[in-house]
């Protein structure tokens, strides 16, 4: 995983020896590629993400989702306070106080807002954590002037222009979508059809949970988590790509995330979770499969 960082940013000193725990080694600022003149882009900047104390994320919502209805924060699962969930492991309905440092368009600390429940955890098929708050999309607009970002419903595309947009380290890493891995295996965990950047979006520790937002429509297309950073073959912090032949390569310095386009399938009215929604794929915890 683009490791999760141990301390706050105060603490934090820019570098390898600072990065605690699972992947993505600090490097050189990317070089952005440019975009062709013709090309029509929405300007991404910091205005809705968020620093978690180890990783970044940002405040979502649904196509359906109401000014009244509880905000929701992304993250990873692996950057899950009370530790990264197991291979198969689904976590709903969890206790939470977590805070977030909410940002403006210039990265600036807009205020705090807090959770209190985990809604939705796992780093089976996917790597996400879903956050409620203890505040609506319309008290954080009226208090902060933020307004959410929205989850596309659409697959990404190959070739699109993406932002991923780091609350952590205010850091936007401007690439491409290289292609989609049917199978990423990384430790015990496996994530399906997950997006390989271009190489231009060398992503490190605490990225984590950073949202891919897709330049063209300015929607979140999905959720930043690994990458793989000593060339060693599916082992932590150096994921592998399987394809649907079984055939494992392996790319160092090549970064990931993982699609969100079917999450709001799993929503119901009010922001509620329904894993038994129609169209719904995400993982269930063990005891409500069927």
């Amino acid at each position: 995983m683009n490791r999760p960082l141990v301390g706050t940013l105060a603490t934090a000193v820019l570098g390898a020896a600072a990065l605690v725990g699972t992947v993505g080694t600090a490097q050189a600022a990317p070089q952005h590629r440019p975009l062709p003149s013709s090309h029509k882009t929405k300007a991404v900047d910091f205005a809705g993400t968020v620093a978690l104390s180890n990783c970044s994320g940002s405040v979502v919502r649904m196509p359906g989702s109401q000014p009244n209805d509880p905000a929701l924060v992304m993250s990873n699962g692996h950057c899950l306070e009370s530790g990264m969930p197991g291979a198969g492991e689904v976590i709903v309905d969890q206790a939470s106080s977590r805070g977030f440092t909410l940002l403006n368009k210039s990265g600036g600390r807009a205020g705090t807002i807090r959770a209190n429940r985990v809604v939705y955890a796992t780093m089976t098929d996917t790597d996400v954590t879903l956050y409620r708050t203890g505040s609506t999309y319309a008290q954080i607009e009226q208090k902060y002037g933020i307004k959410p970002l929205e989850l596309a419903t659409d697959h990404p595309t190959k070739g699109a222009g993406i932002s991923v947009v780091s609350g952590y380290w205010k850091k936007i890493y401007t690439c491409n979508i290289d292609g989609f891995v049917p199978t990423l295996k990384e430790g015990d965990w496996t994530w399906k059809d997950s997006v390989r950047y271009t190489p231009q979006c060398q992503t490190i520790g605490g990225t984590s949970g950073s949202p891919v937002v897709d330049t063209a429509t300015g929607k979140v297309t999905a959720i930043n988590n690994t990458g793989n950073e000593d060339g060693e073959r599916c082992t932590e912090n150096n994921p592998c790509e399987v394809d649907e032949n079984g055939n494992v390569t392996v790319h160092k310095g090549t970064n990931y995330a993982e699609e969100t386009y079917g999450i709001p399938k799993c929503f119901a009215a009010g922001n509620k979770l329904d894993l038994n929604a129609a169209g719904c794929t995400l993982p269930k915890p063990a005891a409500t499969r069927r």
